[in-house]
């Protein structure tokens, strides 16, 4: 049987066609590729703006900070452009003055020590060639040794100290710049994120907005009142164990201690610590350097807790672990904001998820939950009580 012509040429090839790619093929390669390009690009682009969005970050939280001193001046006449420019102006030179004080004072007593340093070092080498028979190589000879060997690191280092200066500076400026914006905007900018919303988007955002402003108002209080302490306590052992400049010294500790996050404790301590070491001896030094430790232990575990706990309405425990993740996540910045990030966010939670009324059982209250109180003439229930 023979197949006509006309259907033996429109008849398929099967090979012809099972070796032709489909046709979404080549679309889908330049897609692939695209999306691989952007990917990359987003990530390099998140990586290149994170400086600029951290510094956007503390920039807003600041101007919540100084919400309220602005909203005073205006209250009482003040244009919002000129309070703003008051309120942070108050606020750096507050921040100069300190530094002004203090920081003369830490340089003072950082070159006594370095001053006395060769003669501690002569002592430690005579003791030891008396009692072990080591001589030790001389003080110039280790600084010669010094620079000889690393004479190439230290020039290093100088040349990243003064990259890291200046991108500070420049990160400084960003963040006073930024700061004053949202502080002389106000109002208007409110105005200009809500208008891009519905009224009930807007009443979240706006009762979002002030929550936050709350608590990190109540953030600072915290911190000063902690500051505060620190002074007090730190004053009082200074006065005992005769050091010098005993209330700057205190003023200096507390200050720096809470508002410088992480290593404020170390900084804190070590210009009374040197203090105490170049004007009265190795054993006063080591007296102050034992109470800053203690104190630290004392303020981490009640002190701390308990102020934040009030202030933020948060549980002691909560807000000790909080700091310590975000610490370790996001590094100094997290360790400082992570007290109001965290209130702001139980503080939402707080006004937006619903609760349920609790189950009656003993795991709810200590077996002394119902107790009398002046001879049962009124009753005092310790247990948790139901919330509607």
């Amino acid at each position: 049987m023979t197949v006509p012509d006309d259907v033996a040429a429109t008849a398929p090839r099967g090979d012809a066609a099972s070796r032709r790619p489909p046709r979404w093929l080549p679309r889908a390669l330049v897609l692939v590729v695209v999306a691989v390009y952007l990917g990359a690009f987003g990530w390099y682009a998140m990586g290149a703006l994170r400086g600029l969005a951290v510094n956007v970050l503390i920039a807003f939280f600041l101007a919540l900070a100084l919400e309220p001193p602005v909203v005073w001046c205006v209250r009482h006449g003040w244009r919002r452009g000129a309070a703003a420019a008051v309120a942070l102006g108050g606020s750096i030179v507050l921040v100069a003055v300190v530094l002004g004080l203090f920081g003369n004072l830490f340089v003072q007593q950082l070159i006594q020590l370095l001053d006395t340093l060769p003669d501690v070092y002569a002592a430690i080498q005579e003791r030891i060639a008396q009692q072990f028979g080591v001589a030790l190589p001389d003080s110039d000879d280790l600084v010669r040794e010094v620079l000889t060997n690393f004479g190439d690191d230290v020039a290093s280092g100088a040349l990243l100290v003064g990259a890291t200066v200046i991108g500070g500076l420049f990160a400084m400026l960003t963040i006073l710049l930024v700061t004053y914006y949202l502080l002389a905007a106000g109002p208007r900018l409110r105005v200009a994120v809500c208008r891009w919303l519905t009224p009930a988007r807007q009443q979240e955002v706006l009762t979002l907005w002030e929550i936050t402003q709350v608590k990190v108002s109540d953030f600072i209080s915290s911190r000063i009142v902690l500051a505060a302490l620190s002074s007090a306590f730190t004053l009082v052992f200074l006065l005992i164990v005769r050091t010098p400049y005993a209330l700057p010294l205190a003023v200096f500790v507390g200050v720096v201690s809470q508002f410088v996050p992480t290593i404020g404790t170390y900084l804190g301590g070590a210009l009374p610590v040197a203090v105490a070491l170049t004007s009265q001896g190795l054993p006063q030094a080591l007296a102050v350097l034992a109470f800053i430790i203690g104190y630290q232990q004392l303020e981490n575990l009640y002190f701390s807790p308990k102020v934040s706990a009030r202030a933020l309405e948060m549980n002691p425990a909560v807000s000790f672990l909080v700091v310590l993740g975000f610490g370790a996540v996001f590094g100094a910045l997290g360790a400082f904001l992570a007290l109001p990030i965290a209130a702001t966010v139980q503080a939402t939670a707080n006004t937006y998820l619903r609760r349920h009324d609790l189950v009656e059982s003993h795991m709810l209250r200590d077996p002394d939950g119902w107790r009398e109180v002046n001879g049962g003439s009124r009753k005092h229930r310790d247990h948790v009580e139901p919330e509607a």
